[in-house]
């Protein structure tokens, strides 16, 4: 088996991944690539818990700037490529899936929606979503299959790509399909569903005692673009400022949940124990690359 040149850490949020790949990569002597999509901003680093050290990819666009999966994708494949040709290896750490996959292999990203499509497909859903979901059905059966009529999100999405010619379940049937660019070890940190949830709730509550609702306030007094605004907590803490804790520890659960589903996906995965020290899982994944 070739060596990996790639080892890629990934697991849901509060999973402790960050740390692991820092203790990764100080093994191996080398750096480490962010893959997530939300800290790719600068202004919000509480809220999008970037690391305290110097990470590529972390803090590298204004909040008023779009951040599109392919501009990441080129992104990340010249920080990778670097890091290998320098140092024979490099870490890769991720908590949004299509953002990992992205940096890891050529990515097949759908063609882009025209705004005034992407509104009056909004405008449609909004108006009548069974109506919305019938149409989807008749185009695309398969998509309608997977997508309830009361999924907002991923009905609106659908439609979208629908409307360009493609599909939502060829994007994800696709997604981990074909190879990665380099050789690449892929590691999952699994961490039990109540560990989880405690782990969520500490964090967010430390999140609080930082700051972060004054930090969200400054940042909202400039302009932040449409993929920033999707930021994790950016909406319930303008709303309800302190209040916010609550409603942001029981969405952060149902985004882990989701990530854990994603996780599983991977083929080709290594799933570690993630409740064990940092120190610990760093060494198997040094050992794994080593190995």
């Amino acid at each position: 088996m070739t060596r990996p040149e790639v080892a890629a850490i990934f697991g849901p949020t509060a999973s402790g991944k960050t740390a692991v790949a820092e203790m990764a990569a100080d093994r191996l002597g080398t750096e480490v690539v962010s893959a997530d999509a939300m800290q790719v901003y600068r202004g919000l680093p509480i809220l999008t818990n970037q690391p305290t050290r110097p990470t590529h990819l972390v803090g590298i666009r204004s909040l008023g700037e779009e951040m599109t999966v392919g501009a990441f994708a080129a992104l990340a494949h010249r920080e990778i490529d670097d890091l290998v040709a320098e140092r024979g290896v490099v870490v890769v750490a991720g908590g949004t899936g299509l953002y990992l996959r992205a940096a890891l292999a050529e990515l097949d990203v759908p063609p882009a929606v025209a705004p005034e499509i992407r509104a009056r497909i909004a405008h449609e859903v909004d108006r009548n979503r069974e109506a919305a979901h019938r149409r989807l059905a008749a185009h695309d059966p398969a998509a309608a299959e997977a997508v309830h009529p009361h999924d907002r999100k991923r009905l609106v999405r659908a439609l979208e790509l629908t409307a360009v010619g493609t599909s939502l379940v060829v994007g994800r049937d696709r997604l981990w399909r074909g190879p990665t660019r380099r050789p690449t070890l892929v590691v999952g940190l699994e961490v039990p569903a109540q560990m989880l949830e405690r782990r969520i709730r500490r964090r967010t509550e430390e999140m609080f005692a930082r700051g972060v609702v004054d930090e969200v306030r400054g940042a909202l007094e400039h302009p932040v673009s449409r993929t920033a605004a999707k930021t994790l907590g950016l909406d319930e803490i303008a709303l309800l400022g302190p209040a916010a804790l609550e409603p942001i520890v029981r969405r952060t659960r149902r985004y882990a949940a989701y990530q854990r589903k994603w996780m599983r996906r991977i083929p080709g995965i290594v799933l570690l124990d993630g409740e064990r020290p940092p120190e610990a899982i760093a060494a198997d994944i040094v050992a794994l690359v080593r190995g």
